[in-house]
């Protein structure tokens, strides 16, 4: 058998089962023991990126699923969906009715993986140093509702919002929140190289060349407690530069499971395999892609060009044309899977039409063509990104109403460039913090926001942000969200483009790779076992 789809409800939770994981001998490539999984993320220690895997820092879907193996948190989000459960902690909950004061009590004889203890004073300085530290990455965000965190004794961490926040049990289970060893990070300064101190299910060794990381080894941390069981004691992850040569090593045998990102090509391929070893796992996930404008540049300031731009671009040839069915248009920054989601660019824009575009310019006095360089990263998305652009360009050049072209840079260097507002018009990527619409709207529309986006909107971040997080009942707040999802298709500081599925390989002597990755793009590395081939 070479595919595997799952038949899955399409809902932001989690997998709703597990797969339990028969225990072997056999060998992955040449690692010993360890079950060996490819990416293409890339990693490096540098100059502009010198703390890769500190939580204080990381942010990226990448690094996050590293921290993510040894990084614990406070709350996670447990194998079935639904709401964070206690992980580091024993039991957490709001204290109060307004949802501004969150306690948590720690497991007891918590340890890190040193064997040092944990103690809630470690949780203090943990949330605090992040929030001091205030990365440029906008990691610290996430905690933007803590005004004060208070310990009482060895086990119990009281956090004082400073506004209602009812998804911040959500936000407790990030990486951003994660419990370091006070002995090895500086409270007012970043940690840099790529070793971890925590207590998750694995600690962490990184092989590094010339700067860039080349394989991440994880072993089983013997002082774990929480609700992951772990099914292995290692799993090595190594980084390709490309999908083919990640494939190539699949088949080989020098690795036992690929994960993101495979080409549309390559998925197709393995799935029209007869007689493989090698299984395809395809599963529903929550991965955005969009176009991001600085609406500052003279040329984008007018909203009339933004709202051209949406009335052009036709998402269905776009995800037809270049991912397959790997990926269904998308017309809102929130997933159409995950509640609150509305349809508010086509209920704006309708189907693409010119002559509608051509009037909005012409209304606006526009002169045509509008000139801009849509920019986009060459190595962080996949290969299929240059095609993406392309496609988008000519979509927007054949209309004559605009004069686009096309600049790609790897992702060590756009990043940056992005966030210092370089780019007049860029193409991004979202994985989502927490299955929640929140973190599709906060992190791009809020102040501080993760993409230094200009575009400010006081509605949405006085009124309609904070009704949101007052709502504990979050299908209640689902009509804040939506008025966001109608005012951003307004006015278009961003441009949904697409949402996309999720794709393993795996050989068939790996046991649990269904249960490998949720729907959130998280990697779940303790699922795997070694079988037996079928």
């Amino acid at each position: 058998m070479n595919r595997k789809p799952l038949v899955l409800p399409a809902t932001i939770g989690l997998l709703a089962s597990v797969l339990a994981a028969c225990g072997g001998s056999d060998s992955g490539g040449d690692s010993g023991d360890a079950i060996v999984v490819g990416t293409t993320d890339g990693f490096s220690v540098s100059k502009a990126t010198p703390a890769p895997f500190d939580p204080a820092y990381a942010y990226d879907v990448g690094s996050w699923n590293v921290l993510r193996q040894t990084v614990q948190t406070l709350m996670a989000m447990p194998n079935g969906g639904g709401d964070p459960a206690p992980e580091a902690a024993e039991e957490c909950g709001f204290t109060d009715s307004g949802n501004e004061r969150y306690a948590c009590k720690l497991r007891k004889d918590l340890k890190f993986s040193n064997g040092d203890p944990i103690t809630a004073e470690d949780v203090k300085f943990s949330i605090e140093r992040a929030l001091r530290i205030k990365a440029d990455t906008e990691v610290a965000s996430l905690l933007s509702t803590v005004d004060a965190v208070e310990t009482k004794g060895d086990r119990e961490v009281i956090f004082h919002l400073n506004s209602a926040d009812a998804t911040f049990p959500f936000k407790l289970s990030t990486p951003v929140a994660g419990i370091v060893n006070p002995d090895d990070y500086a409270k007012n300064k970043l940690r840099n190289g790529s070793d971890v101190s925590s207590s998750g299910p694995y600690t962490l060794k990184a092989e590094t060349k010339k700067d860039k990381i080349v394989k991440v080894v994880f072993t089983k941390n013997p002082n774990y407690q929480g609700i992951s069981e772990v099914k292995n004691d290692k799993v090595e992850l190594k980084s390709f530069d490309t999908p083919e040569a990640m494939g190539a090593a699949l088949e080989k045998g020098d690795i036992d499971m690929m994960t993101r990102t495979m080409s549309p090509d390559q998925i197709k391929k393995l799935q029209n395999a007869k007689d493989s070893d090698i299984d395809v796992i395809e599963q529903p996930g929550l991965e955005i892609r969009y176009i991001g404008f600085d609406t500052d540049n003279p040329t984008l300031k007018d909203k009339a060009v933004r709202q051209a731009v949406a009335q052009i671009v036709n998402r269905s040839e776009l995800t037809s044309k270049v991912y397959g069915s790997g990926a269904d248009p998308l017309y809102s920054m929130v997933p159409a899977t995950v509640t609150g989601h509305a349809n508010s660019f086509f209920n704006e824009y309708g189907n693409p039409d010119v002559a509608k575009a051509k009037a909005l310019l012409s209304a606006a006095n526009v002169t045509t063509p509008v000139k801009f360089t849509m920019h986009y990263t060459t190595d962080h998305y996949g290969s299929a990104t240059k095609t993406e652009f392309e496609t988008l360009q000519k979509q927007l050049n054949d209309t004559g109403l605009f004069d686009v072209d096309t600049k790609g840079e790897i992702w060590d260097k756009y990043r940056p460039k992005q966030r210092e507002g370089k780019f007049a018009v860029y193409g991004m990527g979202w994985f989502p913090d927490f299955p929640d619409a929140e973190t599709f709207i906060t992190p791009f529309l809020d102040k501080d926001n993760t993409i230094a986006l200009p575009y400010a909107n006081s509605r949405i971040r006085d009124d309609l942000i904070p009704e949101s997080r007052r709502e504990a009942d979050r299908l209640t707040a689902s009509k804040s969200m939506e008025e966001i999802q109608s005012i951003v298709a307004k006015d278009v500081p961003l441009l949904p483009l697409w949402q996309g599925k999720q794709y393993l390989a795996v050989r068939d002597d790996i046991t649990g790779a269904e249960y490998a990755i949720n729907s959130s793009a998280t990697l779940q590395l303790w699922e795997l076992g070694r079988g037996v081939g079928s």
